[in-house]
């Protein structure tokens, strides 16, 4: 067997220069938010101004000059003209938008401190304490929240601090809601629960555990109020609650020129557009904050994900010729992820196929791009960042990435089901068992729902949960793990698919139930002609179940076969060595062994074979070069140029 050698800055991964982090950082996430990356730039322009004034060629924003009265803009020594008592309005302006700001500032972090700090305690303790706490803010939520911010300023005086205090306390109970609901999630988690057992008492449980799992909500938070709270303060101000003469803010200026906006029409538009440019950069800047501060909107590059994986081909496939009962056949897929600089080659170039009424099982270790070699089929994976560049999926004969949106709508949960590894994470929390199971029937029958209601039931049934009828009224919490990837079979039963795509169903169970799942997919496929894509780890699963199996490594498929060719006389080293880590009952003398190292960064494969650097038969020429995947007979192939002389294992 021969191989053509290649080589470049990437035939020796060892001479490579150490990558950088492939992870975009919080600035490159926030520049592909546009309006986001506008609002960064016009606050900073502003916060620079309003840092640097006292050191500007600057007059004294509260001289007064009436013979210079209600200059227009662009006037002769001012720029932006003058109030009716003479004082340039460019210097008011800028000292204004200095107190506003700081005041919005100060308001918010107020308001987040003391709101935050109820929030994360009554979340927390919960019971009395978190009814005391509430029943108190829902007092405070109970009254409009500028009658009341009036009527602590009428209590306390009109001025600029009574005002910044005023704003704070309506908003605290914003705070404290918001910071609540999070930390209810939270105080209940299993990493909170071993903080406990550890012997943390309860505020440094707060200070380590929760807090720091609540800090992005309330940056969050802070972010998009605090132009809402500069509006608040401007109001009062407008009203002459806030600023008093001869101090200006925004809010005051505005106010000013409002009694002469029929004259002097710049006296109140000019502190207005500066309200409007500030709010709503702070805003924009705000809503960017927290795109980049979600871990789940960091992938995605701040888009919405598409209803169909991205397709961008640069080739469809070598044509492969597949057995007239193909149900699904996969030729060369290739699926990447772009992550700032760095391109993930998930899937690369993976090619198989599962007959009717064939269950064909897909193995490796986590990360070698089972799932996402099953979501890429009937394109479910997340796009952005995922991008299918090359291949194709065929399906009943025809092409899934050549069809249109509905077409691909109507295969999925109909001709083709998919079985997720965890079912508690998948179900509806919100909707009894019954009603998910009738709407994946009529999202592809035209049935009644009490029809679709007692089929619902009947499948139940056939799954071998007991007492189908009550059972369907329940709620996903409320059934055990078995049961609930009972319920996951069943639903992806609803529609009589002709594949079932199964990711690791028995993962997450012991073993009287997983044995159990087995069995009644195995009764399934037979009772119904069903053809099954398993995917697993576990090569005793794949004994019980499969009729051939797939071998995938670092994205690729490095060996195939039947399921006794496979376990029996494996040709791969990996396949070798992953049989060698499963125990067996009976040989107690018989030792496994972990395969050594780790598997490659997919965005930094090496030439060559990607299992050469854990491989013990490996050798220079495994190195270089492109391995190609060799036909063994009888169906059997491998990826190997040494592959393993044929031995029961």
């Amino acid at each position: 067997m021969t191989s053509t050698a290649v080589t470049g800055p990437n035939s020796n991964p060892h001479t490579n220069a150490k990558k950088r982090s492939a992870r975009p950082s919080a600035f490159k996430l926030l520049a592909r938010n546009q309006l986001a990356l506008m609002g960064a730039v016009i606050l900073a322009l502003v916060v620079l101004i309003v840092i640097i004034t006292p050191i500007l060629p600057l007059p004294d924003p509260d001289a007064t000059d009436p013979a210079q009265r209600l200059l227009r803009p662009l006037a002769d020594g001012h720029f932006l003209g003058t109030d009716h008592l003479g004082r340039d309005l460019l210097s008011r302006l800028i000292w204004g938008t200095r107190v506003s700001l700081a005041v919005g500032i100060s308001a918010s972090l107020v308001a987040a401190l003391f709101g935050s700090a109820i929030g994360i305690v009554s979340g927390y303790f919960g019971g009395r304490t978190d009814n005391i706490m509430m029943r108190g803010i829902d007092m405070l939520m109970a009254f409009p929240y500028i009658l009341l911010a009036l009527a602590i300023v009428a209590a306390l005086g009109p001025g600029l601090m009574n005002a910044l205090y005023a704003i704070a306390v309506v908003n605290i109970p914003f705070f404290a809601r918001n910071i609540r609901g999070v930390t209810v999630g939270i105080a209940h988690r299993e990493f909170v629960d071993a903080a406990k057992l550890s012997g943390k008492g309860h505020v440094r449980i707060i200070l380590t555990e929760i807090l720091p799992n609540v800090m992005p909500v309330i940056v969050i938070t802070i972010s998009t109020t605090v132009g809402w709270m500069i509006l608040e303060t401007a109001g009062l101000s407008f009203l002459g609650l806030g600023a008093q003469p001869p101090q200006a803010d925004l809010g005051s200026m505005l106010g000013e020129g409002r009694k002469l906006i029929t004259t002097a029409m710049h006296l109140s538009a000019i502190p207005g557009a500066m309200i409007f440019v500030l709010v709503m950069s702070i805003n924009l800047l705000g809503d960017g904050i927290r795109d980049v501060l979600d871990p789940r909107l960091k992938s995605g590059a701040l888009a919405r994900p598409a209803p169909l994986t991205r397709i961008d081909r640069t080739d469809e496939g070598a044509g492969t010729t597949y057995p007239n009962d193909t149900v699904l056949a996969v030729d060369e897929l290739r699926t990447e992820f772009v992550l700032g600089d760095d391109s993930y080659k998930a899937v690369g170039g993976v090619s198989f196929h599962v007959g009717k009424n064939e269950c064909v099982g897909l193995v490796g270790e986590s990360g070698s791009g089972k799932s996402v070699t099953a979501l890429s089929l009937l394109g479910l994976v997340a796009s952005p960042p995922g991008t299918i560049v090359g291949g194709r999926v065929m399906f009943d004969g025809k092409d899934v990435y050549g069809m249109s949106e509905d077409d691909v709508r109507d295969i999925r949960g109909g001709k083709a089901a998919y079985v997720f590894q965890d079912p508690l994470s998948t179900l509806h929390p919100l909707f009894s068992i019954g009603d998910q199971l009738v709407e994946a029937i009529r999202a592809h029958n035209a049935v009644s729902y009490k029809d679709a209601w007692a089929k619902a039931v009947e499948l139940l049934g056939m799954v071998r949960i007991p007492n189908p009828q009550s059972r369907a009224d329940n709620y996903p919490h409320q059934l055990s793990g078995g049961m609930r990837q009972r319920v996951g079979i069943a639903m992806a039963l609803a529609n009589e698919p002709r594949l079932i795509i199964a990711d690791e169903p028995t993962t997450a169970l012991d073993v009287t139930v997983q044995a159990q799942i087995l069995k009644l997919m195995n009764n399934l496929r037979n009772d119904h002609g069903t053809s099954v894509l398993f995917i697993t780890h576990d090569f005793g699963v794949v004994s019980e179940i499969c009729d051939r199996v797939a071998v995938m490594y670092a994205g690729r498929i490095v060996e195939m076969g039947t399921t006794e060719q496979v376990l029996n006389y494996p040709a791969h080293p990996y396949t070798k060595r992953l049989i060698d880590c499963v125990p067996r009952l009976g040989e107690p003398d018989r030792r496994t062994s972990a395969i050594p190292g780790l598997p490659p960064a997919v965005n930094n494969l090496p030439a060559g074979c990607a299992f050469a650097d854990r491989c013990d038969r490996a050798e220079d020429a495994c190195r270089v070069g492109s391995i190609a995947f060799d036909d063994l007979g009888e169906g059997h192939g491998v990826r190997c140029i040494k592959p393993m002389e044929g031995a029961d294992v």
